[in-house]
């Protein structure tokens, strides 16, 4: 018998959302090719990759990019971003080499990439096909933030020829423009739809504090009490308001809880916003500074979405009562399709059966 199709996924641990946007892909890719052998390597939490992923995988813990450095969810570390990369283009040579060999070595018949570009130099180097799928390139981010600086150039056309070495990179809507790359094929949204549940608040309004994966702490504790609000928010916060409840306790996955709520506060991001447009939550959210991928989120959230921005003073001091109401009394429009996971999974499965030895061959 022939063997089962192999594909392996790098998974950028930068946040939750490259996991938000690849797991529906890969839940759908399995119901086209049920004996899909699939290894996935991030540093993403086991728990998290599993809650979010339906089929069995092989995992490696380890991460080939960091995207960057960050202070907190809204703001850059931007020297530390700089050490990183130069460090990460000391010897790129070398690292495309070492991981051509380790693909050879777990030879895939695919890799897919959300969204590191070193799997892909080291996937055309190893002779396998490859392709990306995001929102964003991390070499459009880094000439935003360093196309200035006179060390940049080199490390930008590294980061460039890795991604063009992809067969196709699949730009999920919404995507940034990405005018560099050469093989781009448009996708619609990719959002995991979530079962509404009761949480039992009776009469009161849930709204879930959740910033994406990286570390972000707002004060709630020192927030003035809104009769009628319960602020849902993470257990490690330990946070003592009166009205706060650990999000953990509900029993539920992010997407359920999400679409089991009256309204999030968030900031920018892929998964949360389409997330929410597609599960018809409200959004309140607060800038990232200078990230140039969210005005496109922002303008599709708008389209799709009761939303409205914050700015960092409103969260810190908790006056957000007044944004909440205006939120509730925007018109809600009509939920966006979701319809991305089923293209991509099909321009995948279409990739994997091109890439196998025909019978007899």
């Amino acid at each position: 018998m022939p063997k089962p199709p192999h594909l392996f996924i790098d998974i950028s641990s930068h946040g939750f959302g490259h996991l938000a946007i690849t797991a529906p892909v890969i839940n759908t890719l399995g119901k086209l090719l049920p004996e899909l052998h699939l290894t996935i390597r991030s540093l993403l939490p086991p728990a998290k990759l599993s809650q979010r992923i339906q089929l069995p995988f092989e995992r490696i813990a380890s991460a080939t990019d960091f995207g960057y450095v960050m202070i907190d969810a809204t703001h850059i570390d931007l020297p530390a971003s700089a050490v990183a990369y130069r460090r990460a283009h000391a010897d790129w040579p070398g690292r495309v080499a070492a991981e051509s060999a380790f693909l050879k070595t777990l030879a895939p018949d695919l890799v897919l990439s959300n969204v590191s570009y070193l799997p892909l130099a080291g996937a055309a180097r190893a002779g396998i096909p490859s392709l990306a799928l995001c929102s964003l390139n991390w070499a459009d981010l880094f000439g935003h933030f360093f196309g200035h600086e006179n060390w940049a150039p080199a490390i930008h056309s590294e980061m460039l020829a890795a991604y063009n070495g992809a067969k196709a990179f699949l730009r999920v809507t919404p995507g940034m423009a990405m005018p560099a790359l050469e093989s781009l094929t448009d996708i619609g949204p990719i959002a995991a739809l979530g079962q509404r549940h009761d949480l039992g608040l009776g009469s009161d309004k849930a709204v879930l504090v959740a910033l994406g994966g990286i570390a972000h702490r707002l004060p709630v504790e020192s927030w003035s009490r809104l009769p009628g609000i319960r602020w849902l928010v993470p257990a490690d916060w330990h946070c003592q308001h009166p009205d706060a409840i650990a999000l953990d306790s509900f029993g539920l996955g992010f997407t359920d809880l999400l679409a089991s709520v009256d309204a999030i506060v968030t900031k920018p991001g892929y998964g949360t916003f389409t997330e929410a447009a597609c599960n018809g939550t409200p959004v309140l959210y607060q800038l990232r500074e200078d990230w140039p991928e969210q005005d496109c989120l922002i303008a599709w959230l708008r389209d799709n979405a009761r939303c409205l921005e914050v700015d960092a003073a409103q969260l810190q001091n908790g006056e957000i009562g007044g944004a909440l109401d205006a939120l509730w009394r925007q018109a809600a429009p009509a939920r966006p399709d979701t319809s991305g996971s089923v293209q991509a999974a099909k321009l995948i499965a279409a990739r994997l059966s091109a890439a196998r030895p025909t019978a007899g061959a």
